[in-house]
C-alpha cells in the first residue's frame, strides 16, 4: 500500500460521480480545484512547483478516500494521544489555570477541582468531533455540512476561523513575553513574537506528513522542563490557600464560571478535530479515536491546569512572583525556574518554543476553514491560505501584544458559547434523526443531499441568544447573568436554548421539506 506521503501527492483517484462545482477535484492535485475563475499559467506553474516539494500536502478540503487511506498501524494509534497531548502541555493553556484564584478569587482545591471537571467535559466534546475524521474522511468544517446543511455549516466555519487566529494570537504573544524575560529585557516581545511564528509558518505550510512528524516529539522536551518548573517552582505552591468570596452565591458564581472557562479551552478544538484524522483508514474503531483523544486532551491540559493554580496560589504569598506577574504572565513562568541560573533560561526557552506545537494545528485548520467558506476560497491552494491566517495573526499579537490577560480572557470564553451549541446539534441530528440512516460521505458539496439547515440555522442562533443572556464579560453582563451572581452561565443557557429549538424544528423541517 502506498505511504502516506504518496497518498498526499497522488491523484484522487475517485469512484464517486462528482457534481460540475467538484469535477477539478478529481484532477491531479487535489488542492487546487478550478472553478470557473481562470487561473494565471504562471500562479499555477509556481503551485505545482511548491506542491511538489517532498513532504509537502497537496491536499486541501477535497475528501480522502478509502482507498487513499494510509495502512493501519500501532505508531499511527499512538499518533493519536501524542498530536493532542504533545499540542497542549503549553504555556497559553497553563495561563488559563493563573484565572482561578487571581481573576475568580478561588482557592487551592476549589480551583483543581473546577479545572478537572471543566477540562473532563470539554475534552469528551473534542473527542467525540474527533471520531467524525475516519470515518468520513472529510474536515471537520466539511463534516457539519451533513448536520448542519451547505450554507448555515458556514457560520461555525467563520467563527472558527476567528477563533483560531485569536487563539495562536495569545500563543504568539506568551511565547514572546517568556523569550524576552529570558533575555532579560534585551529581546523585545516582538522579537520573540516573530521567531515563533516563522517555526509555526514552516511546519503549518508543509501540512499533514511534516505536521504529525513534528507533533510525535515536540512534546518530550517540553514534558521535561515542566517537571523541571514542578519541581523548581513548587515548594512555592500555596496549597492552603482559601477563596476569598467566602461562602454563598458569590463563591458558587466564580466556581462555576472558572469551571466553564476550563471547559472552553480543550472544547475549542472541537471544530478541527477530525482534520487530523482522514488519512486513517475507515474501519478505525470510533471508541480507540474517542478515548485516545480523550487521554491526550485530559491528561495534557489538567497537568498544565495544575501548574497554572500553583503559581498563581504563589503570587499571593511571593513578592517576587507578583511582581514578575505584573510585568507579563512569561515573567511568571520564567520566576518560577529562579535559582536555577543557566539552565532555567534554557528551559525557559523550550517553554516557549513549545508554543509552536501548539499553533500549528490552528493555523493548518484555519487555513482549511478558508477553502470551506467558498468556491472563491477553494480555488486558493491550502498553504498560500495559511500563510494568510499566519500573517494575520502574527500582526494581531503584535498589535495587542500589551493586553494578554485581558484579550485571553475575554477570548476564552467568548470561543466555548457557540462551539457547544454546534456540538450539540451534531449529536441531537446524529442520535435521533440520521444516526441509522447512515451517510453517503462522497456526497459532500451535494447541496440536493445535504440537509437544508433552517432547523440548525434557528436553533444556533436561539442558542446564541440563550448565551448572550447569560453571558458575563468585562464588555457585558447578561440579565441572567446577574440573576445568579454575576457568574457566566452563556455556555449551558446557550446549549439549553439550541436543544429546546432543535429538536421540534427538526421534525417539522423534515416533515415539511424531507432533508
Amino acid at each position: 500500500m502506498a505511504s502516506p506521503s504518496d497518498l498526499e501527492k497522488g491523484p484522487v483517484l475517485t469512484d464517486e460521480k462528482p457534481t460540475a462545482s467538484s469535477l477539478s477535484e478529481t484532477s491531479a492535485n487535489p488542492s487546487t480545484p478550478s472553478t470557473s475563475l481562470p487561473i494565471p499559467p504562471i500562479l499555477r506553474k509556481i503551485n505545482q512547483k511548491i506542491e511538489s516539494l517532498s513532504g509537502f500536502e497537496a491536499r486541501g478540503i477535497t475528501r480522502v478516500l478509502p482507498s487513499e487511506r494510509q495502512p493501519p498501524s500501532r505508531l499511527s494509534d499512538l499518533q493519536i494521544f501524542f498530536l493532542w497531548f504533545g499540542a497542549n502541555i503549553s504555556a497559553n493553556n497553563l495561563t488559563t489555570g493563573l484565572f482561578g484564584p487571581l481573576i475568580f478569587g478561588l482557592g487551592f482545591s476549589d480551583s483543581v477541582f473546577c479545572a478537572i471537571v471543566g477540562c473532563l467535559l470539554g475534552s469528551m466534546c473534542t473527542a467525540y468531533m474527533a471520531t467524525w475524521g475516519p470515518r468520513s474522511g472529510n474536515r471537520t468544517m466539511v463534516v457539519l455540512r451533513f448536520f448542519m446543511g451547505y450554507w448555515p455549516s458556514k457560520i461555525p466555519c467563520f467563527l472558527n476561523i476567528v477563533l483560531m487566529v485569536g487563539y495562536i494570537t495569545c500563543s504568539f504573544i506568551i511565547a514572546g513575553q517568556i523569550l524576552s524575560a529570558v533575555s532579560g529585557g534585551n529581546m523585545t516581545v516582538v522579537v520573540g513574537i516573530v521567531v515563533v511564528a516563522l517555526v509555526c509558518w514552516v511546519v503549518a505550510v508543509f501540512g499533514m506528513r511534516v505536521f504529525h512528524s513534528y507533533e510525535r516529539y515536540a512534546w518530550i522536551p517540553q514534558l521535561l522542563v515542566l517537571f523541571v518548573l514542578v519541581g523548581s517552582a513548587g515548594p512555592r505552591f500555596d496549597s492552603s490557600l482559601q477563596s476569598l468570596t467566602g461562602e454563598g452565591i458569590s463563591l458558587a458564581a466564580n466556581r462555576l464560571s472558572f469551571l466553564s472557562l476550563c471547559l472552553y479551552v480543550p472544547n475549542s478544538w472541537a471544530a478541527a478535530a477530525s482534520d487530523y484524522y482522514v488519512y486513517y483508514p475507515e474501519d478505525t474503531k470510533r471508541r480507540k479515536v474517542f478515548g485516545l483523544t480523550l487521554a491526550g486532551l485530559f491528561l495534557s491540559f489538567t497537568f498544565v491546569y495544575m501548574l497554572g493554580i500553583g503559581l498563581a496560589s504563589g503570587v499571593a504569598s511571593n513578592t517576587v512572583w507578583a511582581e514578575a506577574y505584573e510585568v507579563s504572565t512569561g515573567a511568571l513562568i520564567i520566576t518560577g525556574f529562579d535559582g536555577l541560573a543557566g539552565f532555567g533560561k534554557l528551559c525557559g526557552v523550550i517553554v516557549a518554543l513549545g508554543l509552536i506545537a501548539n499553533s500549528i494545528p490552528g493555523a493548518y485548520s484555519a487555513a482549511l476553514g478558508c477553502q470551506v467558506m467558498g468556491r472563491y476560497g477553494k480555488v486558493v491552494p491550502r498553504w498560500v491560505w495559511t500563510c494568510v491566517v499566519l500573517t494575520v495573526q502574527l500582526v494581531c499579537a503584535l498589535a495587542g501584544r500589551e493586553h494578554l490577560m485581558e484579550l485571553f480572557g475575554n477570548f476564552l470564553a467568548l470561543m466555548g458559547y457557540w462551539m457547544t451549541i454546534m456540538i450539540f446539534i451534531v449529536l441531537m441530528e446524529h442520535l435521533i434523526f440520521r444516526g441509522r440512516k447512515g451517510y453517503d460521505w462522497s456526497k459532500w458539496e451535494d447541496k440536493t443531499y445535504l440537509p437544508v439547515g433552517w432547523a440548525a440555522l434557528v436553533a444556533f442562533l436561539m442558542g446564541w441568544a440563550g448565551a448572550i443572556l447569560g453571558m458575563y464579560q468585562v464588555w457585558y453582563v447578561g440579565p441572567l447573568a446577574e440573576l445568579t451572581g454575576m457568574c457566566d452561565v452563556g455556555v449551558w443557557l446557550g446549549t439549553g436554548f439550541a436543544i429546546v429549538g432543535y429538536l421540534p424544528l427538526r421534525f417539522l423541517e423534515l416533515k415539511y421539506v424531507g432533508r
